[in-house]
């Protein structure tokens, strides 16, 4: 027995050859038609999923948002005060 796969497909492949000289113009026509079929079931929902009436739908999705950046706090300055201030709006020196 020889499991060589060039002699074991041979008759397939005769077979074909023979079907294609016989039926080619036949073949081509009922493959681009059902390749027509099959495209106008895709985009009818043929690959969707069947739903039941009361699942939900849940879809995922990634949100991105914007922050503003980071703002340092105003530098503090120094500032040499003479006047001191007391409870009652008063200055004192």
């Amino acid at each position: 027995m020889n499991l060589n796969p060039a002699e074991l497909l041979n008759p397939i492949f005769n077979a074909l050859d023979v079907m294609i000289q016989n039926y080619g113009v036949y073949l081509y026509l009922v493959l681009v038609w059902l390749a027509l079929l099959a495209i106008a079931w895709i985009f009818s929902g043929g690959l969707r999923k069947r739903l039941k009436e009361n699942s939900v739908t849940v879809i995922p999705a990634i949100i991105f948002t914007m922050q503003p950046p980071m703002q340092s706090p105003p530098p503090i300055i120094g500032i040499e005060v003479g006047q001191t201030w007391n409870g009652d709006d008063e200055t004192t020196d």
